[in-house]
């Protein structure tokens, strides 16, 4: 999962962003909203966090823009405001969901998760694909000869393998749902590394990742 997190006060964010990246969510971080329109441009994000006040305008701006094109990326408003009407505007504009703060850290990603898994085609929390079943919300896979021993960033690495089954996944597309924009000295030599250690680990179930040549690799699951 990538995230886009707006927020002003810099010890909160990268308070937030270290605990995310912990879990295996890459969470690039803009100060502002000029900021967050840079990494809008040319980024795609799973879910957006933003606060409500921010140095060069109210989040809520920001967020009416996205939906005024079209943009449907879950919103995670965040607010230090205890008003029912503050809130009530967030949800009007278009926020798929708000915290006060301050907020417990689990409370955050568990909101982040929600909304995430909300958004996917897949509804369910546990995917099951041949002798693989997968949950995204315990964060564990298993298959049939027993649970499988893997990092955050592999799991996060399944996780896209799972939703796209079946689909080809540009080397891209995996590498910008693994790593952020701070991630600079991560090669796609990396994500190489992580899909090999990934198909070692599935060595022995019904499923496999394919490499297409040229175009990336692709979930197959055998008959």
């Amino acid at each position: 999962m990538r995230l886009l997190l707006i927020e002003d006060t810099f010890d909160v964010a990268e308070a937030i962003s270290v605990q995310l990246g912990r879990s295996g969510i890459a969470c690039d971080l803009a100060p502002d909203i000029a900021n967050a329109r840079g990494f809008l441009d040319v980024q795609a994000y799973d879910v957006i966090v933003l606060d409500i006040n921010l140095p060069d305008g109210p989040g809520t701006g920001l967020l009416k823009e996205l939906r005024a094109k079209g943009d449907r990326t879950p919103v995670l408003m965040l607010t230090a405001e205890f008003s029912v009407d503050e809130r009530v505007s967030s949800l009007n504009s278009g926020a798929d969901d708000y915290l006060v703060k301050p907020f417990d850290q689990r409370e955050l990603e568990a909101r982040i998760r929600a909304l995430y898994r909300r958004d996917r085609i897949d509804k369910s929390e546990e995917v099951k694909c041949g002798s693989l079943t997968f949950n995204a919300s315990a964060r564990i896979a298993h298959t049939d000869a027993g649970p499988l021993n893997l990092t955050r960033r592999e799991l996060s690495l399944l996780e896209l393998f799972v939703r796209n089954r079946g689909k080809t996944i540009s080397k891209e597309r995996l590498y910008e749902g693994l790593f952020s924009f701070d991630d600079t000295e991560v090669s796609m030599n990396a994500l190489e590394l992580y899909v090999a250690r990934l198909r070692k680990k599935l060595t022995g179930s019904s499923i496999r990742i394919e490499t297409q040549r040229g175009l990336g690799y692709k979930l197959e699951v055998d008959a």
